[in-house]
Order: C-alpha cells, then sequence, then structure tokens
C-alpha cells in the first residue's frame, strides 16, 4: 500500500527520535497527507515550511516515492500533501478486481491469535435490542480482525446463573412457560413481585447454584434450553456464529476460588462479604462474594479471563460491551491486574452506547422490554411495504435483509460509546446515509452488469487502460478499502468503513448520473469499474454483517 510506504519512508529520514506521526488518505489535497511535518519540526530545530522543504527533498531521492508519486505539495503550517500518479490510480481498479473478495484484506496481523467477546445475552431473559447493538459491533469487529490475517475467535458469555434466574424461575412456578417470549414474561413477574417473596426467591437462587432441588432444576434446565434455542434463531437471522459459549454457572466456581486464594492480598472481608479495595486505586470499591459467599458478576469475570485464556490462549482479548458498565470493568480490570497481570494486558474493552426508541429506553425488569426479533420483524415489515411493488422473487428474504441493513447501519455509521436514537424511516431509506442505500448502489452496480452480458458488452480484460480523465470516483475507490480496514481495526471502529462505502455510493452515483455506462466509446472501460465498485461494496457490506442482495 502506498500510505504504508509513505508512512516507511518517512520514518526511515526521521529515524529514532521521530514523534508520532499520521499518514492518511485523502480525497481533498491530493491523494495522501501527513502532520509528520507539525509533529516533528520543533523536536529537529527548523520551523514548519523548512522542515517540509528537508522532507520533500529526502523523499525525492526514493525510487520507491518516485514510481508512485507525482508530486508533493506543502501545505499549512505542517502539511504534506502526495498526489499519486494517474496510471497508478487507474491501475488500482485492475488490483480490486484480481484480488475479488479478498480486496481491502491484510496481512498486518497474520499468526496472532485474536478473541472477541460479544452480545452476552443471558438465559431466562430476553434478546433485548441492546444485545442488538452488541451484536453489531462485535460481528463487525470480528470481520475486519479476521481481514487483517489473525486467526480469529468468536465467544459468547452468557449468564445462566444469578438471582435473575431465580426471579425467573419464581415466576415459571407461576406461569405457564411455552418458549422464550413467555420466559421473559416470568422473569417480568419474578422482578415484580421481589420485594414481596425477597426470601423465597433468594432461596431459588440458592437451590440453584448447589441443585438441591428436583423441582428447580427442571424448570432451571427447561428455561436455559428455551432461551439458548431461542438466541441461535437471533444469531441465525443476524449472520453470526460463535466459536465458544462460556457460563456463569463454570465462571463462578473458579473466580470463587480465584478471589479465595488473593484473599488478604488483592481482596479483603468487609462485613460478611470479600470485596476490592478499589477506592485504594482511585475507582471504587466492588463486592466479589457476597455475604451469602455466592460469586457476584465481578469474580465470575476474573474465572472468565482464566477459563479464557486456557481454552484459547490469545494474544489479545477484545470484549464488547454496553457502556453502562464502564466503571464497574475499570474495577475488573485493576483487580485482573493483581491477579492475572499478563492476561490484564492482553485485554482491551470496547464499549457503546445504548439504543434508544423515541419512547426511551426499554426494561426487562418492568416487562416492557423491546424484543430483538419483534424490532427486527417491524422493520421487516415496513422493507415490505416499500418493496411490495416491485418484481422481486423472494420479497419476504430481500425485507429481512433490508431490515438487517437498516440496523446495522445504524449502528455501525458513528464510533462506539455514542447513544443512538433510532429513525424508522430513515433507516430504510434508499436515499442515502441508511444501509438500504449502500444496498442499492450495489444492486444498481450488478443490474448494469447483467444488462452488458446480456448485449455483450464486455470489459477491459487484462490491464485497465483508457484515455478518459481519471474520475473523482476512481480516486475514492484508490486504496479506499484497504485503509478503511487498517484504521477500523486499529481504532476498534468499523465506522470508518460505514462512513468509506457512504462515499463509495455517493460517488458511484453522481458517476452513473453524468456519465452513459453502456453506449459510449468508454464502455469497456466503464464497465471494469462499475466491476469495481460492486467488488468494493459488497467485500465492505461482508465486514459489517450487511447482506448484499442482487436485486432490489
Amino acid at each position: 500500500m502506498i500510505k504504508q510506504l509513505i508512512q516507511n519512508e518517512i520514518t526511515k529520514i526521521l529515524g529514532a527520535d521521530m514523534r508520532d506521526f499520521v499518514v492518511e488518505k485523502s480525497s481533498t489535497f491530493g491523494n495522501y497527507a501527513t502532520n509528520a511535518v507539525m509533529m516533528n519540526a520543533k523536536n529537529y530545530g527548523k520551523n514548519p515550511r523548512e522542515f517540509a522543504e528537508f522532507l520533500v527533498s529526502e523523499l525525492s531521492k526514493s525510487d520507491e516515492i518516485n514510481a508512485v508519486v507525482e508530486k508533493m505539495e506543502i501545505a499549512g503550517p505542517g502539511f504534506l500533501n502526495f498526489y499519486v500518479k494517474d496510471e497508478v490510480v487507474r491501475g488500482h481498479i485492475a488490483d480490486i478486481l484480481s484480488e475479488k473478495e479478498k480486496y481491502g484484506n491484510n496481512t498486518s496481523e497474520e499468526g496472532k491469535k485474536i478473541i472477541i467477546e460479544y452480545t452476552d445475552p443471558n438465559p431466562f431473559k430476553e434478546f433485548h435490542i441492546g444485545h442488538l447493538m452488541t451484536n453489531t459491533l462485535g460481528e463487525a469487529l470480528s470481520r475486519i480482525i479476521e481481514a487483517c490475517g489473525a486467526e480469529t475467535k468468536r465467544a459468547c458469555y452468557q449468564g445462566d446463573v444469578g438471582m435473575h434466574v431465580a426471579k425467573a424461575i419464581y415466576g415459571m412456578k407461576n406461569m405457564e412457560i411455552t418458549d422464550a417470549h413467555s420466559l421473559g414474561k416470568a422473569y417480568a413477574y419474578g422482578s415484580q413481585n421481589y420485594d414481596e417473596h425477597k426470601e423465597e426467591i433468594q432461596e431459588i437462587n440458592r437451590k440453584v447454584y448447589d441443585k438441591s432441588d428436583d423441582e428447580i432444576n427442571e424448570l432451571y434446565e427447561k428455561g436455559r434450553a428455551l432461551s439458548l434455542e431461542y438466541f441461535e434463531h437471533i444469531y441465525k437471522k443476524l449472520g453470526t456464529h460463535f466459536d465458544y459459549y462460556f457460563f456463569e454457572s463454570k465462571t463462578g466456581v473458579l473466580g470463587k476460588e480465584i478471589v479465595e486464594q488473593n484473599l488478604n492480598k488483592v481482596f479483603f472481608k468487609s462485613d460478611g462479604a470479600v470485596v476490592f479495595p478499589g477506592e485504594d486505586y482511585g475507582l471504587h470499591t466492588r463486592v466479589f462474594i457476597n455475604s451469602e459467599g455466592l460469586p457476584t458478576y465481578e469474580a465470575k469475570e476474573l474465572g472468565l479471563s482464566k477459563i479464557k485464556y486456557d481454552t484459547y490462549p490469545y494474544e489479545e482479548s477484545v470484549i464488547v460491551t454496553g457502556n453502562e458498565v464502564n466503571d464497574y470493568f475499570q474495577v475488573l480490570l485493576r483487580a485482573m491486574s493483581l491477579v492475572f497481570p499478563e492476561l490484564e494486558k492482553k485485554t482491551k474493552h470496547v464499549s457503546h452506547g445504548m439504543l434508544r426508541l423515541p419512547s426511551g429506553k426499554m426494561s426487562s425488569r418492568t416487562g416492557d422490554v423491546i424484543s430483538a426479533e419483534s424490532f427486527l420483524g417491524a422493520l421487516s415489515a415496513m422493507s415490505l411495504e416499500k418493496i411490495s411493488d416491485r418484481e422481486i422473487e423472494d420479497k419476504g428474504k430481500l425485507a429481512d435483509e433490508i431490515a438487517v441493513a437498516g440496523i446495522k447501519y445504524s449502528i455501525l455509521k458513528q464510533s462506539p460509546g455514542k447513544d443512538i436514537i433510532f429513525d424508522f424511516d430513515k433507516s430504510l431509506s434508499f436515499e442515502g446515509d441508511s444501509g438500504a442505500y449502500l444496498q442499492y448502489a450495489y444492486v444498481r452496480t450488478q443490474s448494469i452488469l447483467r444488462k452488458a452480458d446480456i448485449i455483450g458488452r464486455a470489459r477491459v480484460s487484462e490491464t485497465v487502460l483508457d484515455d478518459s480523465e481519471i474520475s473523482s470516483l476512481e480516486k475514492t475507490l484508490f486504496e479506499g478499502l484497504s485503509n478503511a480496514v487498517l484504521l477500523a481495526r486499529k481504532e476498534l471502529s468499523p465506522n470508518y468503513i460505514t462512513a468509506y462505502l457512504t462515499e463509495v455510493c455517493r460517488e458511484f452515483n453522481a458517476y452513473y448520473e453524468q456519465n452513459q455506462i453502456l453506449s459510449n466509446e468508454h464502455t469497456a472501460f466503464r464497465l471494469t469499474l462499475v466491476e469495481a465498485v460492486g467488488t468494493v461494496l459488497q467485500n465492505g457490506l461482508t465486514l459489517l454483517g450487511i447482506p448484499a442482495p442482487e436485486k432490489m
């Protein structure tokens, strides 16, 4: 990649005293720009202009740079812009077509073992729209990391013990349970009656842990099986699979042992419980074993970190959660740094905001939770209405694909951490800033290519040469997806890819409106360009976990 070439050549020139700098793809000033001048001029005892001229002079001595860069331009107080030769930009179209489904991938993390934990729905509770946030972000990150060459494993961690289970089983004893939805109602029932029947529900919780009651055991196994089967149904709709499933019923046992082994060293007794004194580290104190002798979420997470590594000896563990647990996670990581320092160094926490509807946040405790399935169902129904007059063989399947695109694009178009107020109409728009917009642009490329095949118009077969002016579309395609993938991986933020694909769609639609494709002396080249656009969109959509339909 030319971005990496520029980065490497500047690094060689600056040497050991170099301060960090970035090289970024640019669509406004040249093809690439760097802030290396701004970051390093003072450090080398020169003013920005002098230092920029020095860098240009040194870079001009590089045969590798001269082979691909037409000119370098000094801009502003400390920026250097690079203009890539037209034949290199145009020749990149051939690279896209030769690499096909592999285009955009790289080998930057080849040989690394990385595990990504995400979604984490709790059995006995609804799979709600908050889980869609975690699943969408985690699945996209998994695909992006895979595209960088790492061996990537997906993990799902689920709370199959705890007070929420006891509340659900209390509800199951008082209600008829036929499916996962009624199980969610049982949990809501138990939550609503907890204060009045606290001792009974706490006793159920103890029996779940020690498996001492046959009736409780039977209700537990029934509810757990119903939940897990239902979750798999949702994963299939979302295009997700998991390599490993971890459960609190296992991690809690080990987590309690780990805490007890580190008693009076890392953890301390307080009012009958065992706590981690987070306040000693500028955080807050949290309970790891409660006064009843049961491990809390924190202790279970410690057990999980060990079990996860023993199962798959990773070099990096990425954990995706909602940002409501950010403070708790800081405490957990600090405790982990004292118990398992090597594992803590390998752990990265990515948190996302909340998905909200105009009516506000949902709560599974009160029973007004919006399930993922009902949410996707509503989007599918709206999508089906939008395409009702189109001649498409399986409209139901397409409506589901548009719905999945609607929710995933809405989540992935911004950096993780921000709340999202979901807009149903905008999420399904074919006219911009939506998943359907990306899908529709891809469908247009495939329609053009099918029509060209029917009328016998060929594309350029071996080299991409044409005497027409380099278009803005070609400049946008040039190494764009590859750069977006690297940025998304570095920042653990898929929005770089989403933003790039949206830019490609805008440029392609403008190109389509301004240029005849099928009846022009440049038709062979333009069809090749259309095919390249289709490849970029399909690969990018796949990285985001968004379906790429052939017709819409």
